[in-house]
């Protein structure tokens, strides 16, 4: 009964992988994307989106990182596949699943599930390239244009030695719009013998076991709902073992964010830092009611100073600014 934390690009970074394992409850933790084109990439790219490869593929609590390769050409992904593994890589993925325009437009993740021969192709060769004791994984959505392609997508993906699949529970077209369909995730699981994982539209605990029960997936894998309820996972953990849990509150929540923003000002200027917390604060305000209250006047920050300042300030028992 994992529970996998989802890949978001330009969010679920490496020190948000940190801060958020050191809450606890995660299983394991996915990259952003490497973009995958016609070169090869030297090893600080790998580095850069994968830093936990210098640690054995571990984040500082000891959580596995799998990293994720992004592109068409087979080739291409099965060469990157075998640098990922020569640089420490525990477990390489596939991401067929974004459904960002300019990833689309290059033919890249959710796109190539209109070509099921295709991600053949390219799971194939990366398995070919990757030592067989390292799991070689894939993340995809139900199809591009409609929810039809799943089984097709799937059984292509188990055909060249996937042993894992991340079905998020939606179509390109449907973008993030619920509802999830996790019912459609349960015929892609009863299609192959991969491991099916699903994903999509788990915002608390409730969410998780009516996914589970549904999808009738054991494991599943949570994005966005971590960012806004950053102990999401440590509270389904309490509730798989039938324990109280307290919940996590607006001031711990606070201090995540200040570790988050430490963290990353050793990587980034001030700029790009006020940008990422910006970004997190706008999912938090889906988890806590005191983020809502922060937010029109936080959104309007641009310093790293003021903007943790703003978030540190009281806030009262009914959610408004305290005088």
């Amino acid at each position: 009964m994992r529970i996998i934390l989802a890949p978001m690009e330009g969010l679920v970074d490496a020190p948000i992988r940190e801060t958020l394992t050191k809450v606890g409850g995660i299983d394991r933790c996915v990259t952003e994307f490497i973009r995958v084109t016609h070169g090869m990439l030297p090893p600080r790219i790998f580095y850069k989106y994968a830093p936990e490869l210098v640690n054995n593929a571990l984040t500082q609590v000891g959580t596995p990182v799998a990293v994720q390769l992004l592109g068409s050409n087979p080739e291409m992904m099965g060469r990157h596949g075998a640098k990922a593994a020569e640089l420490g890589a525990m477990q390489v993925d596939i991401n067929f699943g974004c459904p960002a325009k300019t990833v689309n437009k290059h033919k890249g993740g959710c796109v190539l599930m209109r070509e099921p021969e295709l991600m053949y192709e390219i799971a194939a060769a990366v398995r070919k390239e990757v030592p067989a004791h390292i799991p070689v994984t894939a993340k995809m959505r139900l199809g591009y244009d409609d929810r039809s392609m799943g089984v097709a997508c799937g059984q292509a993906l188990e055909a060249a030695g996937a042993s894992e699949i991340v079905v998020h529970a939606r179509s390109k077209v449907d973008g993030y719009k619920p509802p999830a369909y996790w019912e459609e995730i349960a015929k892609v699981r009863e299609a192959v013998n991969s491991h099916v994982i699903a994903n999509g539209e788990i915002w608390s605990v409730a969410d998780y076991w009516r996914c589970r029960e549904v999808s009738g997936c054991d494991d599943v894998m949570i994005g966005r709902g971590l960012i806004a309820r950053p102990d999401l996972a440590a509270q389904i953990k309490a509730s798989q073992r039938e324990e109280w849990f307290d919940p996590m509150t607006w001031p711990q929540a606070v201090t995540l964010v200040q570790e988050y923003a430490a963290a990353l000002q050793t990587r980034l200027e001030d700029k790009y830092v006020t940008g990422r917390i910006k970004q997190w604060l706008n999912y938090l305000r889906q988890g806590f009611s005191e983020a809502e209250v922060l937010w029109p006047a936080a959104r309007k920050i641009r310093d790293v100073a003021p903007m943790l300042a703003c978030l540190d300030q009281p806030i009262s028992v009914d959610g408004s600014r305290a005088a």
